[in-house]
Order: structure tokens, then C-alpha cells, then sequence
């Protein structure tokens, strides 16, 4: 058992991917504020530092860069009285054994239950919380407080302004087909909402760029803020957006950071997967007539029925009246 009070310094082990960093955002906060005396250190992947290098709840973040496989010095000697290790893999693991540590807790990933559910469609993950609360519950005794994800983007200025223009954000970019809106959707949906008087701000990291540009394109007015993965600048951005539209991705989680309205499309994936919207005003459309969902946790290349009902049947009309509803509710 615990005893928070007699802690001084934790590490938390989350080292990939932005929507899954982001989503131990709430067990930070709520761990620093309930024990303020506890020293709150954090692990992560060069290339997700964003997420916390504005944390005022982070003592000290250390960054796992991709080219070296050791970890930073420092953090192989300092002793920590706790290690929350919540990607729980090979990779964590062997990093846990290079560490001073008096006590481990593991997050439960739930691999089998997963598996089942993909495979065999056996669902024994139909009472399980979201991911953030599944992160808390790695420790005992522990509540999360009653707020949502933290994203701080520093002096970062936004380079839209909601008082002048009606934006909707577009995020419609996804690591995987099956979890990614067709763009012919979100043209057709941005071409209705631009008639509406909306101006359509098209959001997306490095891999996303030429979909966000042929969707800006042919988008009369519509603004593309793609980037090369700054993550604070999209985010800033996305603050001054009426909703985002996007897939079950790591830009929805973001979204969710910076308090605005999601509307979410999930295809290969599902609700009880754990990583829908967290605590903040939301929609999510998705085809519950398909026997064949979820044919993955992550995603795949390709529908493995070849029909890709999951998606195409959720239609831009269906998607812009449900908007609708969404930003006047």
C-alpha cells in the first residue's frame, strides 16, 4: 500500500504517443495538487516534449531521445520512492531496471481483453473507464480531480482571431486508413459549412501536410495551419475555432486540451477502447450497425472487409447537421 504523504519523488514513464502523453496529463495534475510535497518527475520521447514543457505540476522532464538508447544520466541515479510505469512494455520494463527505485506500479493495458474484443468480438471491456482514469487507477487509493487534459503553450500567440471570422477546425489526418474520414467527406462537409459562413482552419503535423493543403485547396477561404509538429502553435489555434472536426487521433486530444468541442469520427476503433474525449463537450459519430467493428485497437492500412462501411456510411450530411447541433447546444 501507499503512503503518498511519505513520498518525496515519482517518476512517470509515458513515453509515446501524443494522445497517449496527453492523457496522463489529469494524473499529474491531480497527483501534484492533491500532495504538493511529492516531486513529480516525468519520461518521454524527444519528439512529444511539447506536452509537458510548460507543466507547472513537473519537477523535471527527461527526454528520451530516438538516436540513444540509454537513459539520461541523472535520472539512472536518482532514487525515486515511486516509478508509475504507464506505457508497460519491453521498453519501459528495461528502463525500470536501470532505475533506483523503492516501488513500481504498472499500468493494466488490458492486452487480452483487447484482443478478444478485435478478434473474436468478445467484449469484456464494456464497463471500462477512459484511459485517464484507468492511468489512476495504477495506484491505489487515488482519485483523479474533476478536470480534463492540460496542454500550457507558453508566450505561443494564435495567428487567427475568433472575433473575426466563424472558424471550424479540420484535423483530418490519422496514422492509419481505417481510422481517417475520407477527404472527399471533409471537402464536401467544408464546401456546406463554408455556405453556412464558417471559415474552415485546416490543423495537421508533418505526415498530414499535403492532405491538409489539397483539402485547403479546393476549400474556398478555408486557412491551412499544418506544420512541422508544432504542437503549441496548432493548439493556440485550435482555441480560437468554434469545434474541430477530426478522427480518433492525437489532434482530438489536443482539442480536448484547449476546451473545445470535438466532433470525433471512429471507424476500425471503439468507445471502449478508452481513448474518447476526456471531460470536455464533445460528439462522436461512428457506425454501430457493423458487426466487424473494431477490427483493430490502433488501425489499419486497409479495411480488412474491403467495404470500409465503418467510415463511408457516416455521410457529410449526417456530419454537418450533428455539428450543427454540437456548436448551437
Amino acid at each position: 500500500m501507499i503512503d503518498y504523504n511519505s513520498l518525496n519523488r515519482i517518476l512517470i514513464i509515458r513515453l509515446s504517443s501524443l494522445g497517449d502523453i496527453l492523457l496522463s496529463t489529469p494524473l499529474v495534475r491531480s497527483l501534484k495538487k492533491k500532495y504538493p510535497h511529492i516531486l513529480v518527475d516525468f519520461l518521454l520521447r524527444e519528439e512529444y516534449s511539447e506536452v509537458y514543457t510548460y507543466n507547472p505540476y513537473i519537477n523535471k522532464l527527461f527526454i528520451l531521445k530516438r538516436e540513444n538508447k540509454t537513459i539520461p544520466e541523472e535520472l539512472s541515479t536518482t532514487k525515486y520512492d515511486l516509478v508509475i510505469d504507464l506505457q508497460n512494455n519491453f521498453r519501459s520494463a528495461g528502463i525500470r531496471k536501470k532505475l533506483k527505485s523503492e516501488e513500481v506500479r504498472l499500468f493494466n493495458k488490458r492486452t487480452i481483453d483487447k484482443l478478444l474484443l478485435v478478434n473474436f468480438k468478445i467484449n469484456k471491456l464494456k464497463d471500462a473507464e477512459q484511459i485517464p482514469i484507468r492511468y489512476a487507477n495504477s495506484l491505489e487509493n487515488f482519485q483523479l480531480d474533476e478536470e480534463g487534459f492540460d496542454l500550457f503553450t507558453g508566450k505561443t500567440k494564435p495567428s487567427i482571431n475568433r472575433k473575426e471570422k466563424k472558424y471550424i477546425g479540420f484535423a483530418p489526418g490519422s496514422r492509419h486508413f481505417t481510422k481517417t474520414w475520407p477527404k472527399d467527406y471533409y471537402l464536401s462537409l467544408g464546401k456546406k459549412l463554408n455556405d453556412e459562413g464558417y471559415t474552415i482552419v485546416l490543423f495537421g503535423g508533418k505526415d498530414d501536410k499535403d492532405l491538409c493543403k489539397e483539402i485547403s485547396f479546393e476549400i474556398p477561404g478555408s486557412i491551412n495551419l499544418s506544420n512541422d509538429n508544432d504542437l503549441h502553435s496548432t493548439a493556440v489555434n485550435m482555441k480560437e475555432c468554434l469545434a474541430v472536426v477530426c478522427n480518433d487521433s492525437g489532434l482530438m486530444h489536443i482539442a480536448c486540451a484547449m476546451k473545445v468541442p470535438v466532433l470525433a469520427f471512429f471507424g476500425s476503433t471503439v468507445r471502449e477502447f478508452g481513448f474518447t474525449p476526456f471531460r470536455n463537450k464533445n460528439l462522436i459519430l461512428e457506425n454501430n450497425t457493423l458487426t466487424c467493428r473494431p477490427c483493430s485497437h490502433i488501425g489499419r492500412a486497409q479495411c480488412p472487409k474491403k467495404h470500409f462501411k465503418c467510415m463511408l456510411e457516416i455521410t457529410p450530411e449526417l456530419a454537418f447537421n450533428k455539428l450543427k447541433e454540437l456548436i448551437n447546444s
